[in-house]
């Protein structure tokens, strides 16, 4: 095959890595939080009831912020249930996934939980069902320090420092008809503003995402931003934006070149946001919170009207293969092209439904194909975020055309010394891969490693948990100031050099 080719030069960047890029999403839905997070009895289990394997894989995966608790249970939820003493939390059904909920896991739970991974709590509220006053309710719990009725709860509940939560959700998926109590954009716009403001009063630190389209193909994609940001855009600092990509929706080739799509998706809501910028005479440029992204067989789910009432049910555990990593790794390449905009991301979700790690009750926790790519990227990406030129071979599909079969993105940590490629390549055959390196002399040393398979429907299952896993690629090398390496096919690539 024709090479592809890349350009690196340090005095073109994008933006620095921002290390919010590396979120994830816990829901109340299925498994993801019982028997996934919190299982108490567990044999890994901790006093609290924290999965302690799962904790370790968290860690390992490298997330940095996880949002919580929804998602779309968020618009029916009452977050006193999940405070204080949990044999007192009453049961509750939720009615966006039909499912029991013990609130016997809340906020208290997920505020230790997320210590233990080390990772920043990002909470929504619910403006569905509830609205202004529970939010800024929910804000003084956390974040007051004493002497109001919410803060002294707290306190009575056992934690007397305040939980200084900074990322707060206004809402979820407002637009979607599936949303309990969802708005239209003129109403939800006015809502968002005045919730921002009165969460302001409580605490000015905090950071706010009013809630864009849930997709890009929702009919009033565009026009929904435009008319909630005429509202609230000086009041937030970041609009959301949600997609999950379909293998089973279309033709594998476009399944395979979906960051095209992500790619598009965040173009049109940031030329949205800056539209509405310059019509309101301000001068400010909006940020992107990309706080759902995933690989999901979306089109195979029978919507919630399907699902019975049930506490904790298996629920789109997702069994992710090779081709599926490679998609992920896509995505985060894309994320990280737009790190000049683009400051949160959460894969979604973390644990059993459509996630990264996979458990069993009373069992193990083991690592999916798309661990891998977000690991790795977490792991390595560092420093700046580099501008690649991307020269490479035609790769046709039926939704958006030919596109170029490398994905590829480059970060340079001048305190370290390295420079990492993240590439991929879509498509079925080893993909030659010539880097020109003139502008970053010097390095001596060069390691590759990639998610890749003979078989691109290869899957880690809980009888073949490593079936699939990162391994070194021979043969890649520095000539002078040039790179060279195989790509192989429906393949995830770190290649990372160093200096002498």
């Amino acid at each position: 095959m024709e090479p592809a080719k890349l350009t690196l030069d340090p005095a073109f960047t994008i933006g620095p890595v921002e290390r919010r890029l590396f979120g994830s999403f816990v829901e109340h839905m299925g498994r993801s939080v019982y028997t996934g997070v919190f299982e108490p009895g567990h044999p890994a289990a901790d006093e609290t009831g924290l999965r302690r394997d799962v904790v370790d894989l968290v860690r390992e995966m490298g997330v940095t912020v996880v949002r919580y608790p929804g998602g779309n249970f968020v618009s029916n939820y009452h977050w006193e249930d999940g405070v204080g003493p949990a044999d007192e939390r009453p049961a509750r059904l939720d009615l966006a996934w039909r499912q029991i909920e013990s609130n016997a896991f809340g906020l208290d739970e997920f505020m230790t939980w997320s210590a233990e991974v080390a990772a920043e709590p990002m909470l929504a509220v619910n403006l569905g069902t509830r609205g202004l006053r529970e939010a800024c309710d929910l804000l003084e719990y956390a974040n007051h320090p004493v002497g109001s009725r919410w803060s002294d709860l707290r306190v009575k509940h056992g934690r007397r420092e305040p939980y200084d939560i900074r990322l707060w959700c206004l809402g979820n998926e407002m637009d979607g008809p599936w949303q309990i109590g969802g708005k239209t954009a003129e109403e939800y716009g006015r809502l968002a503003a005045e919730t921002a403001k009165a969460m302001r009063r409580v605490d000015p630190r905090v950071e706010l995402v009013a809630c864009g389209s849930s997709n890009s193909r929702m009919p009033t994609f565009a026009s929904w931003e435009a008319t909630v940001l005429e509202h609230c855009l000086e009041h937030v600092d970041y609009i959301s934006a949600h997609a999950y990509y379909d293998p089973a929706g279309g033709d594998r080739a476009s399944y395979l070149a979906s960051a095209v799509e992500m790619d598009a998706h965040i173009a049109a809501v940031l030329a949205t946001a800056d539209h509405v910028a310059a019509k309101l005479g301000s001068r400010k440029r909006l940020r992107l919170a990309f706080d759902e992204w995933n690989v999901w067989s979306n089109s195979l789910f029978g919507g919630e009207a399907s699902l019975d009432w049930a506490e904790a049910p298996r629920l789109i555990e997702e069994e992710y293969d090779v081709a599926a990593a490679a998609v992920v790794g896509s995505l985060l390449i894309t994320l990280l092209n737009h790190a000049d905009r683009v400051g949160i991301a959460c894969q979604a979700q973390l644990t059993n439904v459509i996630a990264p790690i996979r458990t069993e009750p009373g069992g193990p926790a083991w690592r999916q194909t798309i661990f891998h790519p977000f690991a790795l990227t977490a792991a390595h990406a560092r420093g700046r975020v580099l501008r690649t030129e991307v020269t490479a071979p035609g790769f046709p599909t039926e939704q958006y055309g030919e596109v170029p079969v490398l994905a590829a993105a480059a970060t340079y940590d001048d305190d370290e010394g390295e420079l990492t490629v993240f590439a991929v390549n879509r498509g079925d055959r080893p993909l030659p891969l010539d880097a020109d390196l003139r502008g970053l002399p010097g390095f001596a040393d060069v390691r590759h490693v990639a998610v890749a398979d003979a078989d691109p429907g290869a899957r880690n299952t809980q009888e073949t948990p490593h079936r699939v896993t990162p391994h070194p690629v021979p043969g890649t090398a520095l000539h002078g100031d040039r790179l060279s390496a195989l790509l192989p096919p429906v393949s995830f690539n770190v290649v990372r050099l160093t200096r002498g």
